[in-house]
């Protein structure tokens, strides 16, 4: 199986990345800043190592230039991803001794095969991992339910997507309270899955608008959140009438175990 290292600092797109090479069968492991980044190269035997740039403490231009000066190592082939964009970043990068660039955001219907693309042919699995993918996970007819998606970090939000549509699920996405209920009473969902705290207005707020809404207030609301990760915080999401409280992170298994459970109790499974 063929291992890839990611090294980021922002665990959002940390758990982006690992779900998607994760997913078309790749071993992911990760390191959440530059100095982990160099001990767990020197402790694995990877095909291709994925480094952000701009981290905290020794930052992906020294990573790279340390990786680049150990024998054992220099050979890895190094992707830098990163949000860089100005004129000459990528000579930039490329100089630094990485051997290729990633934009971000990372777009999760392509970003495997840009990684692949520095792997060479016998370690490369996308492929057949996306036949099997499309065959086995994605059930009979096109689309099973909608699931409207409300977080106001895009992010999440394409995390989310990632998970959900190679299981057949028709995805929409909010960024905000007011866009969610706009979108949710023009196109009917199946499920809302929402952020508590979000820029403005919060998911409590959502939840109280959907409840009060005849025409949504029976539709599963399920909150995913990171920051409000206490028993008292669940208590008050449940009492507003959220079906389920769940914290983040949380495995892509267990996430679409629960909506499934979900569209289950109101008959829609």
């Amino acid at each position: 199986m063929s291992r890839i290292l990611l090294v980021e600092d922002n665990p959002a797109n940390l758990e982006l990345m690992s779900y998607l090479l994760g997913s078309f069968g790749y071993l992911a492991a990760t390191a959440t800043d530059g100095g982990a980044g160099m001990d767990a190269a020197r402790d694995g035997a990877f095909d291709l190592i994925v480094c952000d740039v701009h981290m905290p403490g020794i930052d992906g231009y020294e990573l790279a230039r340390r990786l680049k000066a150990d024998p054992a190592l220099r050979t890895i082939p190094l992707v830098a991803v990163t949000a860089l964009a100005m004129v000459g970043d990528r000579d930039k990068v490329l100089a630094a001794g990485f051997d290729g660039y990633i934009a971000k955001p990372i777009d999760p219907e392509t970003f495997v095969r840009q990684v692949e693309a520095y792997l060479c042919l016998e370690k490369r699995k996308a492929v057949t991992a996306r036949d099997n993918l499309a065959s086995s996970a994605r059930p009979p007819t096109a689309v099973r339910q909608t699931i409207l998606v409300v977080d106001n970090l895009p992010v999440h939000l394409e995390l989310a997507r990632g998970i959900l549509e190679p299981h057949g699920y028709r995805v929409l996405t909010a960024e905000g309270v007011a866009d969610a209920l706009a979108l949710a009473r023009e196109q009917p969902c199946d499920l809302i899955l929402s952020d508590v705290c979000m820029a403005g207005e919060t998911g409590y707020d959502l939840i109280k608008a959907v409840k009060a809404d005849p025409r949504l207030r029976d539709t599963p609301f399920v909150f995913l959140t990171s920051t409000m990760t206490d028993e008292k915080a669940r208590a008050a999401g449940l009492a507003l009438g959220a079906s389920r409280f769940l914290f983040r992170p949380i495995e892509p298994e267990a996430l679409l175990a629960e909506i499934v459970a979900c569209l289950r109790d109101v008959g829609k499974v």
